[in-house]
């Protein structure tokens, strides 16, 4: 059993993949993008593409809508994206739109606020969101704000958990932005969505540890991912639009206010631009070359 849980440890997954990746973007120097071995990247990432079009978490692992986006999301930070390496990923995102609007780990699964998000963010990096039915999803992820609490939920009929202050909330701007390109004269043009002050006081007065830290609700324990997410929903709700249009809403002391996120890959924007223009300058990898057949 010892051998065995060796082995697994060392296993290449993509989530801690995705995470260290935005880690070394987040860090931003010259020194941190030459840690990341673009060859090798691409050739883990095709290692697990389906014929479907999904991806596996890792080799062997679970196939879910994380891993399409974990995946195009380093692949288009680090510039190894091509459209051979997403065919078929798009349509598979899209066929796990459930019913009620949101989107399901995989195709008939019951919609997920974590699900939905990695499902259109990805469809957003690969330029494929009218695969979706928008205005069903819209309409699913307003319903999921608590009216008491001002949290979300995550599905129907769940309680509220603070860490889809971020895979709720952050479908807000995707869906607002994508809108408001395809000419919606309903947006509102001062705020997304969801009551975005309701939302900064679930987080800062149910969330918050005295000693440090965040938490999913009351009573729970402080983690480091729902301190990380809790935040982001934060970011998400002080922040209106981008550059000229910026408009900020801060609930509390001024102190209270946090940078801005990127609404698709959660750090930084200035960091998003930095690793983009950077491995923008970069070939994309030709695997073919090394007599690795795709």
């Amino acid at each position: 059993m010892g051998a065995l849980l060796e082995d697994l440890a060392s296993n290449p997954h993509l989530a801690p993949t995705y995470a260290a990746v935005n880690a070394l973007c987040t860090i931003g120097t010259e020194e941190a993008y030459d840690v990341i071995n673009r060859e090798k990247l691409l050739g883990f990432l095709w290692s697990l593409k389906q014929p479907d079009g999904s991806f596996n978490m890792h080799v062997g692992g679970e196939v879910d809508v994380r891993s399409a986006y974990c995946a195009a999301s380093v692949a288009s930070l680090t510039n190894i994206m091509t459209p051979k390496l997403f065919d078929g990923t798009a349509e598979w995102i899209a066929r796990c739109q459930f019913w009620e609007g949101g989107i399901g780990g995989v195709p008939g699964m019951e919609a997920h606020g974590g699900y939905t998000f990695c499902g259109l963010a990805a469809l957003v990096i690969m330029k494929r969101v009218h695969l979706l039915d928008l205005k069903s999803l819209l309409r699913w992820v307003v319903f999921r704000q608590m009216r008491f609490e001002g949290g979300f939920q995550g599905r129907c009929n769940k309680l509220v958990d603070g860490c889809y202050s971020f895979w709720q909330a952050g479908l807000l701007p995707l869906l607002h932005r994508t809108l408001h390109a395809e000419g919606d004269s309903a947006l509102s043009y001062t705020n997304w969505m969801f009551d975005q002050k309701a939302l900064q006081e679930y987080i800062l007065m149910c969330c918050q540890c005295p000693s440090g830290g965040l938490l999913d609700k009351p009573g729970k324990s402080r983690d480091f991912y729902h301190t990380c997410y809790c935040l982001s929903g934060l970011s998400v709700a002080q922040h209106f639009g981008s550059g000229e249009m910026l408009r900020e809403t801060v609930v509390g002391s001024p102190e209270n206010i946090l940078k801005p996120t990127h609404p698709v890959y959660n750090i930084g924007p200035d960091k998003v631009a930095s690793a983009i223009m950077h491995f923008m300058q970069k070939e994309i990898p030709d695997l073919n070359s090394k007599n690795n057949e795709m």
